[in-house]
């Protein structure tokens, strides 16, 4: 069942590096709609040994994915998980 759930919203095909940055953001949301900031989620315990540049590749993959959206009124730097995988 977790298998059909990752196919469904496109998780398994991701690098192990977007799945740490997938699940480090998805952890500091909270609740839905909450939103995380890059350092936020750059600091995570999940995501705190990858390489700067792998870390910055993947939040770009993920953004284009469209697993995390960026955050209206900021400039930058400021995210949020997609709303149908937030927490409720």
């Amino acid at each position: 069942m977790l298998r059909a759930m990752e196919q469904e919203v496109g998780l398994d095909s991701l690098t192990q590096v977007e799945m740490d940055v997938f699940l480090a953001a998805h952890a500091l949301s909270g609740a839905r709609g909450d939103v995380v900031t890059s350092d936020e989620i750059r600091n995570h315990a999940l995501t705190s040994a990858i390489a700067q540049a792998s870390y910055h590749r993947a939040l770009r993959s993920l953004i284009s994915l469209g697993l995390l959206e960026k955050a209206e009124g900021y400039k930058a730097r400021h995210y949020l998980v997609r709303n149908d995988l937030a927490n409720n």
